[in-house]
This record gives C-alpha cells, structure tokens and sequence, in this order.
C-alpha cells in the first residue's frame, strides 16, 4: 500500500501555510496526485431586509466567498508546483464539512488543519475537524500550524485493541514504512489488564515485521491518564507522528469524544493521524 492521491483540505479564513507545506512533503515522499479542496457558503446577515438591498448583500457575499477560494487556489497550486505527480482542484460554494466528506472518495489520505484552540469553526468557511475524522472513511493527517516538517525519524502508534487501531496502523503504513523509529506504546487502565497488553502489542510488533516496520513496545507501568500519558511518550521518543484510532459517538449531531481522540485532534507541535 503508498499513497496514490493526498488531498488536502484548505480553509477560506484560517492560515493554511502549514497544511499545504505537509501536505508538499507528503506527496513528494509518494510521488503523489495531490487534490486541493475548499467550500464555502454565503452566511446571511443576522438582521432581516427585503428586496434589491437583499439581493445585492447576498450578491456581495457570494462574490467574496468565490474571490476567497480563487485565492486559496492559487495558494495550493503554488504550494504543489514541482512536487505533485500530477495537480487537480476542486471548490464549491457548499458547507465545507459536507463538500469535503462526499469527495474524500477520491483520496488516500486527508491532511486537515487542527481545531481553532477555543473558537468554534465557522460551518459556512472551515470544516470541522471532528465531523471529518469521524465520516471520512480515509486516514486524516491533522496538522497544528506550527507544523512545518513531517517529521518521521521517529513515529508513536497510540495502541487500543479496538477496530479503530487496527484500521489507522493499516492506514499509516505508508508512513510507518518510511519512519526509522516505530514505537507501539499503550496505557493501561488497571493492573490486571497489564499481561494482555503486552501480549497485545508483542502481536502487533510482530505483525509490523511482517510488512517491513521494526517497532519497539511500551507497556508503561503507570496506569490511565492516557491523553497524558501518550503525549509525554511522544515527547521523549521524538514521535512527529502519533498514530491513533479516532474514538467518538453521536449526541444530538455533535460529536463527543474521549480525551485522547480531543487531544490528538488539536495538536501543539506534531502531526496526528486518526482513523475511525
């Protein structure tokens, strides 16, 4: 498995700089198709008017959405030229969360930017990070803007013995492949669960080396606070990738995760990649 075709998901009024570096390095390293998709929709304004004052607010902010995605074209196919195999875009005026869901058919893999910290993302400009990771049905690289190197030298798979882990170390195995340091670590939530945890990722190193990736394993001896844990972990390895499954639920339309999936999804200094 490589990565045919990365696309990555660019906002209308957020910084994009460090998704579009990322993704570069992604497709130079597979000598990939890169597709750059964006979406936006008009906001209405919140007091209420009629007739040709209407029509022209609405025409005023059509056009400025359609100017704004031209501009982050012309900010992707800058940002790929001389490093994609080959460059396609694709906009439309839509809410951004559903546009990009229904074409990451046409992907390997998503590069997304991270949450806004305390903000709440504008649905009618910026996707949410949520929302995708838990639809998208590709791997999601979510990318902090401080992120300006994919950093590989060493790689952290965050492991749960649940479908959703099994799913992202299949889906990160192009990365896994190019990393020089794997390490499969993963948090205990009681004692006697220990035994099987490291029976658990022996299994899993093991099936690593099957495919060409040499892992070590960590079974810490200190049990929960995994959010916390995995990114102490990461820290001391070097990790500039942690690899996890995406663990959520649906309540009343809005995503609800555990504390592991919230902090990978707004990362400070490296790159997540979660599958669901």
């Amino acid at each position: 498995m490589t990565y045919k075709t990365v696309m990555v998901n660019l906002a209308l009024d957020r910084a994009n700089d460090a998704r579009l570096e990322i993704a570069g390095q992604l497709v130079e390293r597979f000598n990939a198709h890169a597709i750059g998709i964006a979406a936006g929709e008009f906001s209405p304004p919140l007091y209420f008017t009629t007739g040709e004052q209407a029509q022209q607010i609405i025409d005023q902010g059509r056009a400025a959405i359609k100017n704004r995605v031209a501009e982050v074209e012309a900010q992707f196919r800058a940002a790929m030229q001389n490093r994609a195999a080959a460059v396609e875009w694709r906009s439309a005026e839509d809410f951004p969360t559903r546009f990009v869901i229904q074409h990451a058919r046409a992907a390997d893999i998503m590069v997304v930017g991270g949450e806004a910290g305390e903000a709440l993302a504008d649905p009618f400009t910026e996707t949410n990070p949520n929302d995708l990771v838990m639809q998208l049905g590709r791997p999601a690289l979510v990318v902090p803007d401080s992120c300006n190197w994919l950093d590989l030298r060493s790689v952290l798979i965050a492991w749960k013995d649940t479908p959703e882990a099994r799913r992202a170390i299949v889906d990160a195995m192009p990365i896994l492949r190019q990393a020089k340091n794997v390490a499969v670590l993963e948090i205990i939530e009681q004692e006697p669960n220990r035994l099987a945890a490291l029976s658990g990722i022996r299994d899993v190193a093991v099936w690593l080396s099957r495919h060409g990736v040499v892992a070590s394993e960590q079974v810490p001896a200190e049990k929960g606070n995994a959010a916390e844990q995995i990114e102490r972990i990461a820290s001391e390895v070097g990790a500039g990738v942690v690899v996890a499954g995406a663990y959520g639920h649906s309540r009343l339309r809005e995503w609800v995760f555990g504390g592991v999936t919230r902090r990978l999804l707004n990362p400070s200094d490296r790159c997540s990649l979660l599958s669901r």
